[in-house]
């Protein structure tokens, strides 16, 4: 499954700049799918959210469409400063 494309249209509407967000697959074991989702600092606090409940809410979605393939789906979050200035 595009686990990358399923993220992609979950969160472009959330964050400021969809197109500088950066979706990759880190490690791929037989049961285990590590992805990081990496975007500009204020984007990575919208994905976050208060206490972590957008985060939350987006690992336990794509918790499911992993678990209907038999995977644990791992999302990590980084943030970059953007050069436009």
């Amino acid at each position: 499954m595009e686990y990358e494309a399923v993220i992609h249209a979950l969160i472009d509407s959330i964050v400021e700049h969809p197109e500088s967000i950066l979706i990759r697959k880190v490690t791929e074991e037989e049961k285990d799918i590590v992805l990081v989702i990496a975007s500009e600092k204020n984007d990575t606090a919208r994905l976050i959210g208060k206490k972590g409940v957008i985060a939350n809410s987006l690992r336990e979605m794509v918790s499911v469409l992993g678990k209907s393939e038999g995977k644990h789906i791992h999302l990590k979050f980084e943030s970059f400063d953007s050069d436009n200035e």
